[in-house]
């Protein structure tokens, strides 16, 4: 218990170093959701490990009752864990985070599937998750990365690297801006999805052309239509 209170000193400390916001050690204490969710987590995580997995998890949704904040037990969590306007974030059983790690509102660290053992994210110390992001499977974030808001991360990311969009691609690395020079390398799905459909869309005209005898002659495309095919074939 002793070791308890010290990591609740630690955190309140921690706020008032990085949060500019924080005006008194008691205004955190008892303002700060995300630090509360952190506390009954470290209890929960406690109940879990020891085997009293109903409690655990039972006073897990009695913690996002009371701070909207969902973090399973089962999850490990390293130290200084900052939540910050915390409401909407997500931590799945298998997810590990690593220390001084800052997570902002509606941030998910979730699974994509049904498959068991590890199948939520690894963040390594010092990561900082923009609001609304959305961190996918059992990949890796290196340390000291930033994640971009509203970005979705389904692959891993190396150390000191800052990742934007969905699906999340990375623009700095090592303080060097990452230049795309190939626009597949962001691996968009739902472009990959227009172009196979213009490129089915191409091969019935030329097969209607063919069996109707307009020896390549054709109206030509609406301009809105010829922009959509064009910006296609850059994006893809």
């Amino acid at each position: 218990m002793p070791h308890f209170f010290a990591l609740v000193r630690e955190d309140v400390s921690n706020v008032m170093e990085h949060d500019p916001a924080a005006k008194s050690r008691l205004e955190v204490f008892l303002c700060y959701a995300g630090l509360h969710a952190v506390w009954w987590y470290r209890i929960n995580h406690w109940l879990w490990n020891h085997k009293f997995f109903l409690f655990g998890r039972w006073f897990s949704q009695v913690a996002r009752w009371l701070t909207g904040i969902e973090i399973h037990p089962g999850a490990k969590i390293g130290r200084r864990l900052f939540i910050d306007h915390g409401m909407g974030v997500v931590i799945g059983e298998t997810s590990q985070v690593g220390d001084d790690v800052t997570l902002y509102q509606g941030v998910t660290l979730g699974g994509t599937g049904k498959e068991h053992g590890k199948r939520h994210p690894t963040l390594e110390d010092n990561v900082v998750v923009g609001g609304g992001a959305k961190i996918l499977g059992n990949i890796t974030v290196g340390k000291n990365c930033r994640i971009g808001a509203g970005s979705v991360v389904l692959r891993n990311v190396p150390d000191n690297s800052t990742v934007v969009g969905v699906p999340g691609h990375i623009i700095l690395r090592d303080g060097k801006r990452v230049v795309i020079t190939d626009p597949k390398q962001i691996n968009d799905p739902l472009s990959e999805a227009l172009s196979a459909v213009a490129t089915e869309v191409h091969k019935l005209r030329q097969r209607v052309e063919e069996l109707e005898g307009t020896d390549g002659k054709r109206e030509p495309l609406s301009a809105s239509l010829q922009r959509i095919i064009e910006d296609i074939d850059y994006q893809i």
